[in-house]
């Protein structure tokens, strides 16, 4: 799987477009900038408009072909990022965040309990998770996202994963994608905010 989004993100195109995700975007810029974590950030979108913000910005991506784009639209846009090529299951933080944010991060069922309960942990008091991500609903739709149901989200699942953090916003909804090549027209997406008190 490696050498697939290694191969994706070789492509000149910026696959995923380079303006960040509008649910992540809308919660920037309605909150105070502190240190965020964007795990499995691909090419960089988020990482670098959050930057551009003034938020101290940690990101990571199994993929070197990510980083190195996210790297270069990092300095197209003058900001730093600290971005490396890790692992979801290896990736160990050195601090604690005021913001992770899951933007169509798509893990198996028994992966996604463990690193949603381990990033938990890795917020401050008072800090939030910001999940949008394509449920079950979206296989219908030819807007992008896994083909495979088990890497898609259940509302009820992640309602359970995040039980423990005060939920601001939890919904299933329909939205039209705007987001590069791949991210094109009609889907279903999960969205979450929820902070921990």
């Amino acid at each position: 799987m490696k050498d697939v989004w290694n191969s994706r993100y070789s492509e000149p195109e910026f696959i995923y477009g380079i303006e960040p995700n509008n649910y992540l975007k809308n919660f920037l810029e309605n909150s105070i900038n502190g240190n965020i974590l964007l795990p499995a950030d691909g090419e960089g979108r988020n990482s670098v408009f959050a930057a551009k913000n003034g938020w101290q910005v940690d990101a990571f991506d199994y993929s070197v072909s990510a980083q190195m784009k996210a790297i270069q639209l990092a300095q197209i846009n003058n900001v730093l990022i600290n971005y490396t090529v890790s692992d979801i299951l290896e990736f160990i933080p050195n601090k604690k965040y005021d913001l992770i944010a899951l933007i169509y991060l798509h893990l198996i069922p028994e992966i996604r309990s463990d690193f949603f309960q381990r990033i938990k942990s890795w917020l401050k008091p008072g800090g939030h998770i910001v999940l949008e991500a394509f449920s079950k609903n979206q296989l219908k739709n030819s807007s992008g996202g896994p083909k495979d149901i088990n890497l898609l989200y259940d509302l009820a699942e992640i309602k359970n994963d995040f039980h423990d953090l005060k939920f601001k916003e939890i919904c299933e909804t329909e939205i039209m994608l705007d987001e590069g090549k791949l991210h094109q027209g009609k889907a279903n997406v999960i969205r979450l905010i929820a902070q921990k008190v």
